[in-house]
């Protein structure tokens, strides 16, 4: 695994290295240093292809107008990207815009065309060993409607990390052990007999069901009762996400962790103790988790001799760690925000980094229908399941609405939207735009296409329309929209490119004849560019999990 980026498979990457060298050369000997300039692409006509605030940033250092240093970097940057430059413009406070040429354009395309399939891949500047550990919701029913959204995100993670070149290792941490299973247990067993269930216990119809399905259930003790009833619901879980296109390189079991002599628990334990960082008060053992910026020390073991669920999230911490991943991301609940806090100490009074344990907070999901909000509570029995919603609305459309939105913002899934085959639909749209370029590929020969794509007949030098520079500084975006999401864990940049790219693509193809257009070099060019824009869409939807369909 390389950890040098390939800058010939990233164009904007090259303009960046261009800006922040001519900015170098204009700033010469000075000792004080600038913060590095921001190259933004313009999203108002006139306003050139991409603006820097070079001179604005280097104003202060040279005591000059901003307006003459633009001037300056305006005449560096003409003789450093030559040809690929048409013109600069000096606008507003400083902003230097540059207008670039068509065959920087189709200098662009064709390193588009000839990264391929892995176009934007690989760019990750020091790649890393990662464990995401997500979902992980306890067995004790059904995915729920909302797991759906830890899913998609910690899945859709994965694969963007992976697509940067990180080694990505995907875990799901199942809770076997402690009070929630034994009332899983207890109320099994107690609608097998006819009997209420326990206070707090569990109540849905899947409850009755285990009953029936656990053979020779009344004569069985609840914690085999329980036992029993995980390994069904474990298995369902398993269907479940097989179902919504998310695999797991490995389920790891809460209850492993308590056996053996000593268990893994222990030996942790017996290694804070050691280290000064766990006392006993009030009959119980305490993590001192405020030596290392947590609010209030932490019960590892409560007086009753049970370990807490930290305890075993402390030991499972080490396990990773000792298992050699360098980076360890569990996304959680909207109702953990203390819990990054104590899982950070914890790293930290175990010897290890806190800044390598990230836990992102994925806020609520609401699914609305008309005005209505489902309500969702396992225990009480009012629940939508990750499996009702895929019968609903479909995996693609689950997991792209899912993720079009940050995880740190609640979310609103309005069903009749995800249902609706049409425009306002963003995974329609998207999915259209890729079945309607493979709808016009298909009336071209396969030689013909990869003529084009292979510049065989040449592209000419015919004047470029606006719509297809659009869509090629769209698609000079992609690798960089990657690099931002693996490092901001922002699968939605990805939801967003990818309608973005669709909304691109319709405009040229509205705006350009593409089949049939000439001369010929014209049509080269146009079919090359649909290419190009195919495979981008394809790998924005991949990295979402959702598909790609060649017809609709």
């Amino acid at each position: 695994m390389s950890a040098t980026p390939d800058v010939t498979r990233a164009p904007l990457r090259e303009l960046v290295a261009a800006v922040r060298a001519t900015a170098a050369a204009v700033r010469g000997g000075d000792p004080v240093s600038a913060p590095e300039p921001r190259l933004e692409r313009s999203r108002r006509a006139g306003q050139g292809d991409y603006s820097t605030n070079a001179a604005m940033l280097l104003a202060p250092v040279l005591r000059a107008p901003p307006a003459e240093i633009a001037t300056r970097l305006a005449s560096e940057l003409a003789h450093a990207l030559g040809d690929d430059l048409e013109r600069t413009e000096v606008a507003g406070p400083g902003f230097l815009n540059l207008v670039l040429s068509d065959r920087w354009h189709r200098r662009t395309l064709r390193l588009v065309l000839d990264a391929g399939e892995r176009y934007g891949a690989g760019h990750a500047e020091d790649p890393e060993r990662i464990l995401i550990e997500f979902v992980s919701a306890n067995p004790t029913g059904p995915l729920v409607a909302a797991s759906g959204r830890h899913a998609a995100y910690g899945d859709a993670l994965a694969r963007i990390l992976e697509y940067h070149g990180h080694e990505v290792s995907r875990e799901y941490y199942f809770n076997d052990a402690g009070s929630q299973i034994r009332l899983l247990g207890e109320s099994v067993k107690a609608r097998a007999e006819g009997e209420e269930v326990p206070a707090g216990g569990y109540r849905g119809d899947y409850v009755g069901e285990l009953a029936t399905e656990i053979e020779g259930v009344s004569e069985l003790d609840p914690e085999r009762v329980a036992a029993l009833a995980v390994e069904l619901l474990l298995g369902r879980i398993k269907a479940t996400l097989a179902r919504y296109q998310v695999r797991f390189d490995r389920f790891f079991s809460e209850r492993t962790l308590h056996q053996g002599s000593p268990s893994e628990l222990e030996r942790v334990l017996s290694l804070l103790r050691d280290a000064g960082h766990v006392y006993e008060s009030e009959g119980a053992v305490w993590l001192r988790t405020t030596r290392f910026g947590d609010d209030k020390d932490r019960v590892v073991i409560r007086s009753s001799g049970e370990p807490t669920y930290l305890a075993a999230d402390v030991a499972y911490l080490q396990d990773k760690r000792e298992r050699g991943f360098q980076r360890q991301l569990m996304p959680v609940g909207a109702d953990h925000h203390a819990y990054v806090r104590e899982l950070r100490a914890a790293m930290s009074a175990l010897g290890g980094d806190a800044e390598t344990v990230e836990v992102p907070i994925l806020q609520f999901v609401h699914l609305v229908e008309g005005s209505e909000r489902a309500a969702m509570s396992k225990r009480r029995g009012e629940f939508v399941t990750l499996d009702e919603l895929l019968d609903e609305i479909g995996v693609d459309a689950t997991r792209f609405f899912m993720l079009q939105r940050s995880h740190d913002r609640t979310l609103d899934l309005d069903l009749d939207l995800a249902r609706r085959e049409s425009s306002e639909n963003p995974v329609y749209y998207v999915q259209y735009a890729h079945a309607r370029i493979a709808s016009m590929l298909r009336r071209l020969t396969a030689e013909r296409v990869q003529r084009a794509i292979g510049g065989d007949s040449g592209w000419g030098e015919a004047e470029l329309h606006a719509s297809e520079r659009e869509l090629i500084k769209q698609l000079a975006q992609f690798p960089d929209e990657i690099a931002e999401a693996a490092q901001r864990r922002g699968p939605h940049r990805i939801a967003v490119y990818s309608l973005e790219l669709a909304q691109s693509f319709t405009a040229f193809y509205r705006d350009c004849h593409v089949v049939g257009a000439t001369p010929e070099p014209v049509e080269s060019f146009r079919i090359a560019l649909s290419v190009a824009a195919q495979r981008t869409i394809a790998a924005s939807l991949s990295l979402l999990g959702v598909g790609a369909p060649e017809a609709m």
